[in-house]
């Protein structure tokens, strides 16, 4: 790849420009879209994957939400907020022997801090090396506050009771 007076030139010949006169080719239309049936493919295959903040508050609200959910943060930041139902387990410490109380056949959901933090990945990479079927919550912690919904904080020792003081 290399940049010719404000342009971009990819191996693959797509020209990729910043300059507003290029005939409207620009960084979003150098490279073609995919014909729909391929993105009809693809975006199909992604729910499978993973879902959504808001997919997951709804599906909490159920008796039985179908999935367990799994925060793979460390404790320290479990501590701080975590979402309401979410059972700690750190991705490093996803190993057989810790999922025992679960079928074998049990979907798990994992979530890390947000976008910026690849713990969901590695959680769902080691619970699928186990024969688990896994999806990923996009967005972890953070998409869930911007979806407005609240975070469960457990109260803190020292706190507890300091209302009745």
């Amino acid at each position: 790849m290399s940049t010719l007076a404000g342009s971009v030139v990819a191996a693959s010949s797509n020209v990729v420009s910043n300059d507003a006169s290029n005939d409207g080719i620009n960084s979003v239309t150098a490279v073609t879209a995919a014909d729909a049936a391929s993105a009809l493919a693809h975006f199909e295959a992604s729910l499978r994957f993973e879902t959504d903040c808001a997919d997951v508050s709804s599906a909490l609200q159920r008796a039985t939400p179908g999935f367990v959910l799994l925060d793979v943060r460390g404790p320290a930041l479990f501590a701080q907020g975590h979402v309401p139902g979410a059972i700690n387990l750190p991705h490093g410490k996803i190993v057989e022997s810790k999922l025992t109380a679960f079928a074998p056949g049990t979907l798990f959901v994992t979530y890390c801090a947000g976008p910026h933090c690849n713990g969901a990945t590695r959680g769902a990479i080691r619970l699928a090396r186990l024969g688990r079927p896994v999806k990923i919550m996009i967005g972890g912690v953070t998409g869930w506050l911007d979806e407005g919904f609240e975070l469960a904080v457990p109260p803190r020792p020292d706190t507890a009771g300091s209302a009745d003081r």
